[in-house]
């Protein structure tokens, strides 16, 4: 392939790998990923590498019946550094899901999950 025809192909290439860095990843969770806690966790916390549309961004814990944690509600987001964080009443010993779904500022929406457990 010639030097002019390779050299859009970079370009492109590269703008793409710009675009897809900015979207909102899960970068730290407290209480951990599949974690064994010894005791309920004071609070729910999820860092995220950009910043969030509060609106539009929710962390649920669907074995506790309130399970709707939003922004405005029983959730907060804090935007530097992004941060979904909630506080869960007192759980009791068991397997907990939380399920997470946000929407960046770049207007992508990023979903995910994790299990944490009370000994």
């Amino acid at each position: 392939m010639s030097a002019r025809r390779l050299a859009p192909a970079l370009i492109t290439c590269q703008l793409t790998t710009s675009v897809a860095a900015r979207h909102a990843v899960l970068e730290r969770a407290e209480p951990p990923v599949e974690s064994k806690l010894k005791r309920s966790p004071d609070e729910v916390k999820l860092s995220f590498t950009e910043r969030l549309e509060p609106a539009y961004s929710s962390l649920c814990v669907p074995e506790i019946a309130t399970c709707r944690w939003t922004a405005g509600t029983a959730a907060s987001i804090v935007q530097i550094p992004p941060l979904l964080r909630a506080t869960p009443p007192p759980l009791s010993p068991g397997m907990y899901r939380v399920v997470w779904r946000v929407l960046s500022i770049d207007a992508v929406v990023a979903e995910g999950g994790f299990t944490f457990s009370i000994e």
